[in-house]
């Protein structure tokens, strides 16, 4: 056998799993069709972290329950951002208090503590800053934040420390089950293995010729519906400093969270696409007087809801799949991963590794530093005295740090995820082509190789002339 377990996605829950079977004496790869791992994770790269106590599935309750604990602490070990702020759900008319009862009665019921159902004036106490229309209030004091993005990087980080293989740019075409284990091929290789976690969002399972077969979600817009999410300057006077979320019926609501750096996140999920003007309006309903000259940037993406499915009816013959997705997917993917790795454990009969590594390299983030290290620092390596993205306050040193880790960038859009570089209020016009350059000296490529986010996003098509530099 070429590996004792192949994972198939680098998305959260497979860079998750991939750490936890790290700890155990196996032979572990991970198959990665994209350019980067975590591509799976929203740019916004700010997330929240449930407690179980807002979905009506007792299983995914559950997972997040168990998640949200995990998180904290692997965040504190890993120096994750993290913020355990809590969290104001609320409602202005008498069945969303109808639907928030319930939702206190069955965390009340699933044992979560640190859940209290309140009358709007306490609410107000809480979040004064809220329009004054609310009813009811829902406040869980176990809800926080994260950088989901950051916490794939370290789980990763850590796993590839610990000797499992990165495959990436490899896209899976064929699972052939054989007397012992599974074939898998790839575009590139083709792989033995005794055990194949698949963690691929879409529905794949096996057929009896060995052919990979995707089975797509028969109603879409029952599971899916659009997210819209405002990033607002840290200058705007009213923000809220929880996690609040209005509902005005169950296909829209409006959400506001602090992010993990500065500023704040609206999002407004709707089944109708929704212009710039349309989502200030929806904001508007839950905060006072946001206006567009507070708005720093737009994104657009899908809202999943829960349509994950962990299946292990096969774990006999060594496949286990984790398909689908879910909006608490950054929440339940530490508890999946945990879960997974205990029934395989226990199905190989393997060994913890005496050496394992349960440490992530140092991250030095030069806008959080103070004088005196940031000068240490400079003093070791020049480059941290160099700033590239005025914006961020971010540093050539750790642009270069970004790129020479374990599964470090190589891409323009993995520089910026692993960095906050060309995030800022400039939107990339003063770094981006820095960025680039120093992405061509570090790989040792000609500057036309460089892409943004995959091969088929080259920055640059051809020189006109030759230059120097770009």
């Amino acid at each position: 056998m070429d590996y004792d377990i192949l994972i198939l996605g680098g998305g959260i829950i497979g860079c998750s799993v991939a750490y936890e079977l790290s700890k155990y004496n196996l032979n572990i790869a991970l198959i990665e069709r994209d350019y980067d791992i975590a591509d799976d994770i929203s740019f916004v790269n700010t997330s929240i972290v449930y407690d179980g106590s807002e979905t009506s599935d007792d299983v995914m309750a559950g997972l997040e329950y168990i998640g949200n604990y995990i998180i904290e602490e692997t965040c504190k070990k890993f120096k994750v951002p993290f913020k355990k702020i809590g969290a104001l759900r609320v409602v202005n008319d008498d069945n969303g208090v109808i639907k928030l009862k319930e939702m206190y009665d069955r965390a009340i019921k699933r044992g979560i503590k640190g859940v209290y159902l309140i009358d709007n004036k306490d609410v107000y106490d809480i979040e004064p800053n809220i329009n004054k229309n609310i009813k009811k209030g829902l406040y869980s004091e176990n809800i926080g934040i994260l950088a989901p993005y950051d916490l794939a990087i370290a789980y990763a980080e850590v796993a590839a420390d610990n000797g499992v293989i990165f495959k990436l740019e490899e896209e899976v075409l064929n699972i052939q089950n054989l007397t012992r284990g599974f074939r898998v091929t790839t575009n590139k290789n083709k792989f033995s293995c005794k055990v194949v976690i698949n963690t691929i969002p879409h529905e794949i399972y096996i057929k009896e010729n060995g052919k990979v077969e995707e089975k797509e979600i028969e109603n879409k817009k029952e599971y899916f519906k659009n997210m819209s999410y405002l990033l607002v300057d840290d200058n705007y006077k009213n923000k809220l400093n929880k996690i609040v979320i209005e509902t005005f019926d169950k296909d829209t609501f409006v959400l506001s969270t602090p992010t993990t750096t500065t500023g704040s996140l609206i999002g407004i999920k709707s089944t109708e696409r929704t212009s710039l003007r349309d989502n200030l309006l929806y904001a508007n309903n839950l905060l006072q007087d946001l206006q567009k000259n507070n708005i720093n940037n737009l994104f657009r993406e899908t809202y999943n809801k829960d349509s994950m499915l962990i299946d292990d009816s096969e774990i006999d013959k060594g496949y286990i799949r984790i398909t689908g997705t879910h909006y608490g997917k950054i929440t339940i993917a530490p508890a999946i991963a945990q879960m997974i790795c205990d029934t395989i454990v226990n199905n190989l009969n393997c060994s913890l590794k005496k050496n394992f590594i349960d440490k992530r390299r140092e991250v030095y983030k030069f806008r959080e530093l103070g004088k005196k290290e940031a000068n240490e620092i400079i003093a070791l390596d020049k480059r941290y005295g160099k700033i590239i993205c005025v914006c961020n306050n971010i540093s050539e040193g750790e642009i270069v740090d970004s790129i020479r880790r374990p599964l470090g960038a190589r891409t323009v859009e993995g520089v910026k995820r692993r960095t906050g570089s060309g995030f800022g209020t400039c939107h990339g016009s003063y770094c981006y082509e820095k960025i680039v350059n120093i992405l061509a000296r570090e790989l040792d490529k000609d500057i036309t190789e460089i892409v943004d986010d995959s091969k088929n996003s080259k920055i640059i098509s051809s020189r006109i002339k030759e230059f120097e530099d770009v």
